[in-house]
């Protein structure tokens, strides 16, 4: 009866995994270790109505998704990571943030002996809940300890283990015995799984600035090399517009010639004293000013034209 049950249990379970493939196109790969039942009833909760949490042996899981290959055939790419002790959590949100809450609901945990420690571990000098009995023990550590008022004191700070060592039965004991909990359990996201693709957390890192700012970086190398190579394109149409214009307010001000977009620079170039007045800057004498405004004018609208286009896409160094 109870096999029966048991098989009944793994078809459900079959069924499912193939419905939620079916109405999910996003899902993160996590892994389980070292969580238990409560500690993911809890995350399950904190995650109801905006996740679903499938956890099932990966053979079973595995079944499903060759079944499931015969039409999409991108879900190989899941199925090839299904090791160890892994779980899927499907969602329609945004997985960047959900990825957040997920790794936000970690409990902290005694470390237990053979588990490799997650950061390094210090324990303080000072007076410890220890009675007299435990100075033995705290001997066999090698920590150096003496009795302060019918309390264990320990004389200078101790780290007894570094990140990725392995906790050994005294450590352990020691941990537990002063009630420190130096580790932190919950469930990692390993794998990322949107519209098709496959690929590592680390992805959801990048901000759209970065990209914004990818984006314009290389719309600023195209335009340059479009306008070296004179291979007009999206990008360097702008560039070259305004270029062009600065070699028609260099030969309108070389000139006689005048046009609607030159009569300004000429009017000034004629006489920048009727101008003075809109100048921010500090006056200058009278003699030096006719000569340095014509010599500042040429120069200052040449860079101002040279630095236009790079405006264009925000403006920068890079172009």
């Amino acid at each position: 009866m109870a096999s029966k049950k048991c098989k009944e249990r793994k078809y459900e379970l079959a069924d499912d995994l193939i419905r939620l493939f079916g109405e999910y196109d996003r899902c993160l790969m996590v892994t389980v270790d070292n969580v238990g039942s409560n500690q993911l009833h809890h995350i399950r909760r904190a995650l109801r109505g905006r996740a679903i949490i499938y956890c099932g042996k990966n053979t079973q899981m595995r079944r499903v998704l060759r079944q499931l290959e015969v039409d999409r055939p991108e879900l190989e790419q899941i199925r090839s990571k299904l090791k160890l002790n892994v779980a899927l959590v499907f969602t329609h949100e945004d997985l960047s943030s959900l990825k957040d809450d997920i790794e936000a609901n970690k409990r902290p945990t005694a470390a237990k002996t053979g588990a490799a420690a997650q950061c390094d571990v210090v324990i303080p000098k000072g007076v410890t809940p220890l009675d007299p009995a435990q100075t033995s023990f705290l001997q066999a550590l090698n920590i150096g300890t003496k009795i302060t008022k019918g309390q264990i004191e320990i004389i200078n700070d101790v780290q007894l283990f570094s990140a990725g060592e392995k906790v050994n039965a005294g450590q352990a004991a020691l941990l537990q015995k002063l009630d420190i909990m130096p580790f932190a359990y919950g469930l990692e996201v390993i794998q990322c799984y949107d519209g098709g693709s496959l690929f590592s957390p680390e992805v959801l890192q990048i901000k759209p600035e970065q990209i914004l700012a990818s984006f314009t970086a290389g719309c600023r190398n195209v335009a340059a090399i479009s306008i070296v190579l004179n291979t007009p394109t999206t990008v360097s149409v702008p560039y070259s517009i305004l270029l062009a214009f600065r070699n028609l307010l260099a030969m309108s001000a070389a000139t006689d010639h005048e046009f609607e977009g030159s009569k300004q620079m000429k009017a000034y170039l004629k006489d920048p004293s009727a101008f003075a007045g809109a100048s921010t800057g500090p006056a200058t004498s009278s003699k030096a000013a006719p000569a340095a405004a014509k010599k500042k004018t040429t120069s200052e609208e040449e860079d101002e034209m040279a630095a236009a286009p790079a405006d264009l896409f925000g403006g920068g160094d890079d172009y």
